[in-house]
């Protein structure tokens, strides 16, 4: 092994030490370290056998399986790139990707063939179908997984570097055209090692994951699980929220990784007091702060564990995170930079900001990405020069500010600001008011055309069952704590939110 180390020398490392140890719970299975690189490589030697070439691109369009774990490392051992692609994806989104990263090899499971199987009719790139289960005749070559897992001759030969891209990961793409997030080895191999340091990874956590792999959130619980050689409990979602929490039970769970969407879910059941949960040390969340009142269910939920409140983009992985000895004092801010990562604010002249003022956010550190997969002008908007000579840094787009001590509140992103009676609404503010009202469950926020205010607040709120609110006692509620402008002027009450592919509430659905 090198002694400059590449994203996939974890689950090698790993089996070298620990061989015997399960590295993966996924439904039935359970596979140990030993077994789990046996297999990722056979992959990566069926990968050099298709003609795979380091650099290469290999799609992964697939659920939270095991077929999937093996194809994300093996893809990484050939020396090529790997790009996991949500299994819910539509036939011409995937014929997108798969032309936009030009594939060399798809990575699938029968169940998914009526999706892929025309998609791979749009594109001349993709010279061969990896997939598990019985798959019909496809035009192009097919090897079966059982086949694919089997083969012999050991690990190809290493041929890159830790610049060399490792994963393409594709924006949710709500707002627009996808765009393919390029990350680097040492881009990926820094978000692990900052991620783990201050959320304090030990070799004996039992992580869960039910984000989509395809996710980075998600990838991240498997990265930083086989990097401390401890164990992933992958669920293909929190669809069936009583059978996840029996598994985080079972398997006596130590880290939870969620978005706000499954605190909502948590905080609507009435069965919680039935679970032993004693073995969980830490919560996390990512995007804004957690409301308070889920903060309080969380402290309920999980006496014992330690919560974190997080904030990230795709760009950069992660960019702050608020320790949990600051949640009380600063329950509304998404912390302080990660270990090894600079941030700061400016305005719309480039200036930077000092405390209290409203700016856009931005990251300097080895986690920001390489930039947009052949899209040099959307790169150029992100990735300006840096201090230093030659560096680029990661304007996020985000406003935020910095209270005195230097910890970060996040407002909302630049593109989504409501502009009403001449004042500039942040969505992201206005919905964690309503959220904090008792019996919401949800809310989303946009901006509608209004010809007295240019812009007007309304509001999308989802109840928690059972509870009986109207528009009336909703505005009563948020005028306790915002300003009369940020008020919504319209509330309606839905049964669900649009979402991506990833669970994110997809705004772009609502009018």
């Amino acid at each position: 092994m090198s002694a400059i180390p590449l994203l996939h020398d974890h689950l090698w490392a790993a089996a070298a030490s620990t061989p015997d140890k399960i590295a993966l719970v996924c439904g039935d299975h359970r596979v140990s370290y030993r077994d789990l690189a046996s297999r990722a490589t056979a992959f990566a030697a069926t990968l050099v056998e298709l003609g795979v070439t380091r650099g290469d691109r290999v799609v992964v369009f697939g659920d939270n399986t095991v077929e999937t774990v093996v194809a994300f490392w093996g893809t990484l051992a050939a020396n090529a790139v790997v790009s996991i692609v949500n299994p819910l994806t539509k036939t011409d989104k995937l014929a997108y990707l798969l032309n936009d990263c030009r594939a060399r090899v798809l990575v699938s499971d029968a169940h998914l063939q009526r999706v892929f199987a025309p998609a791979l009719a749009q594109t001349p790139h993709v010279a061969a179908v990896i997939a598990s289960g019985e798959v019909g005749e496809l035009p192009i070559r097919h090897v079966r997984w059982r086949d694919a897992t089997a083969a012999t001759g050991g690990l190809p030969r290493r041929a890159c570097i830790d610049i060399d891209l490792a994963s393409i990961i594709y924006t949710s793409g709500s707002t627009g055209e996808p765009k393919g997030v390029m990350l680097t080895h040492r881009n990926m191999l820094t978000a692990c090692a900052s991620i783990s340091e201050y959320l304090r990874i030990a070799s004996d956590e039992v992580i869960l994951g039910v984000l989509p792999l395809a996710f980075d959130y998600g990838l991240y619980q498997m990265i930083m699980a086989f990097a401390a050689g401890a164990r992933l409990v992958l669920e293909r979602s929190f669809a069936f929220p009583p059978q996840v929490l029996k598994k985080v039970v079972d398997e006596k769970v130590t880290g939870f990784p969620g978005v706000p969407t499954i605190f909502a879910v948590l905080a609507g059941m009435t069965t919680l007091g039935q679970y032993d949960f004693s073995a969980l040390r830490y919560v996390t969340n990512t995007a804004a702060a957690l409301p308070v009142k889920h903060i309080t269910m969380l402290r309920t939920l999980f006496p014992a564990a330690r919560i974190y409140s997080m904030y990230g983009l795709t760009e950069c992985k992660r960019c702050t995170y608020l320790p949990p000895e600051d949640i009380d004092r600063k329950p509304e801010s998404v912390g302080i930079a990660i270990p090894n990562t600079e941030l700061w604010l400016v305005d719309e002249q480039d200036q930077r900001l000092g405390p209290n003022q409203v700016g856009q956010l931005v990251i300097r550190g080895a986690t920001v990405m390489k930039g947009y997969w052949e899209k040099p002008e959307a790169t150029a908007k992100k990735l300006r020069p840096g201090p230093l000579p030659g560096e680029q840094v990661l304007y996020t787009g985000d406003l935020c500010r910095l209270d005195d001590e230097g910890y970060l509140y996040f407002v909302g992103r630049m593109d989504d600001i409501i502009k009403s009676r001449g004042e500039k609404v942040a969505p992201k503010e206005v919905e964690a008011a309503i959220v904090n009202i008792a019996g919401v469950r949800e809310a989303a926020v946009i901006g509608i055309p209004d010809e007295l205010l240019g812009q007007a607040v309304k509001a999308f709120v989802v109840l928690d069952p059972g509870v009986t609110l109207d528009a009336k006692a909703i505005q009563h509620g948020c005028q306790a704590t915002l300003e009369n402008f940020m008020v919504p002027k319209v509330i309606e009450i839905v049964s669900e939110l649009p979402r991506t592919t990833t669970g994110k509430i997809k705004k772009t659905g609502l009018s």
